[in-house]
């Protein structure tokens, strides 16, 4: 009786202390969220919102009219686009610079503290400065190419054979250069935290370089490349304020969180608007499933049991190979 009352008073007491998270979650993210796809299913605009309600007319309208509007599907193309490339190449340029930075040398804590600026500047700050920088008439790097460069224009490239507005590169870069400090950040956190014993034996064991990345380093930084990209891939989906003030969403760089905002404001469309929204939300959702179902457990001890079987060695518990396993692999490519 008494282990009862007691555990009832943890569970009210561990109830108590939730409660402000819970009213918070609930009022900022859920009763919105509810209202959004409310609004979704509605015919409402800005001259009838105060008529709208609970209990309005219900449609699939909103949704029909968004997906056969000109102009969906290519938002959508550009959006994954932007996303895939701006991820990727954010991840690749953070890894270099935290592998660079991984050593120790002279100035070194003013390098790193450098490399965050791009992250922490205010984001109309940077972007006005790179319009700035990529103007064809006065930017400064116009003035290092043969021929001027409309950067932020319709002007068109070929990429493997295919025609690609220029802006589009454009604010791909921008994504990359603005974000991979998060990248950087996050990969030289788990640098630091790797064994030092593992790149000393490689490199007694005669290793070249690029075998010690390969055998040692990589395989310890998949997982928190994979936590990184699903992160980063959310985050420039739904990424509007860097194409807005480089673009306006214009020049062939038109995303689906740009398209949201002007069915809001140039149209007052707030069904259709949140309707996107939705189906902005959809593709998300089924995006972060395939990564929970193919990348989000972990192997199970069996699994690694198999495996250090197969390999000849013990295999650690984060999945990572052991430095036999490592300098194995190393052996046998030389």
């Amino acid at each position: 009786m008494r282990q009862g009352t007691l555990r009832q008073q943890e569970g009210r007491a561990g109830l108590a202390l939730i409660s402000p998270t819970l009213i918070i979650t609930l009022v900022v993210v859920v009763l919105p969220l509810v209202w959004a796809i409310m609004l979704a299913f509605q015919d409402v605009r800005l001259i009838n919102i105060r008529r709208a309600g609970i209990f309005g007319h219900y449609t699939l309208e909103n949704f029909s009219y968004v997906v056969s509007e000109p102009g969906f599907w290519s938002s959508l193309v550009n959006t994954l686009i932007y996303t895939v490339a701006g991820t990727a190449l954010s991840i690749a340029i953070g890894l270099v610079a935290a592998l660079a930075l991984r050593d120790r040398f002279k100035g070194r804590t003013l390098v790193r503290a450098s490399i965050l600026i791009p992250y922490v500047a205010p984001v109309v700050a940077v972007a006005f400065l790179w319009e700035t920088m990529l103007n064809p008439q006065y930017g400064i790097v116009n003035t290092w190419l043969h021929e001027p460069i409309a950067f932020l224009t319709q002007a068109k490239g070929e990429f493997l054979g295919v025609q690609v507005p220029v802006a589009l590169f454009t604010v791909i870069a921008f994504e990359a250069w603005r974000y991979f400090p998060f990248a950087f950040l996050f990969i030289l956190a788990r640098l630091q935290a790797l064994p030092a014993e593992l790149d000393e034996a490689a490199v007694v064991d005669g290793a070249t370089p690029t075998q010690r990345f390969r055998y040692v380093i990589m395989p310890q930084l998949w997982r928190i490349i994979a936590l990184l990209s699903v992160l980063r891939f959310v985050f420039t989906f739904t990424k509007f304020d860097d194409v807005y003030l480089l673009t306006g969403g214009g020049a062939g760089t038109e995303v689906v969180s740009v398209r949201v905002y002007n069915f809001l404001t140039a149209r007052d469309d707030i069904g259709a608007s949140a309707a996107q929204a939705i189906v902005l939300a959809v593709f998300l959702v089924v995006f972060l499933a395939i990564y929970l179902r193919f990348f989000g457990g972990g192997e199970n001890e069996q699994e690694r049991t198999r495996r250090s079987e197969r390999s000849g060695g013990p295999t650690r518990a984060d999945g990572a190979p052991s430095a036999r396993q490592a300098l194995r692999g190393a052996n046998e490519e030389r």
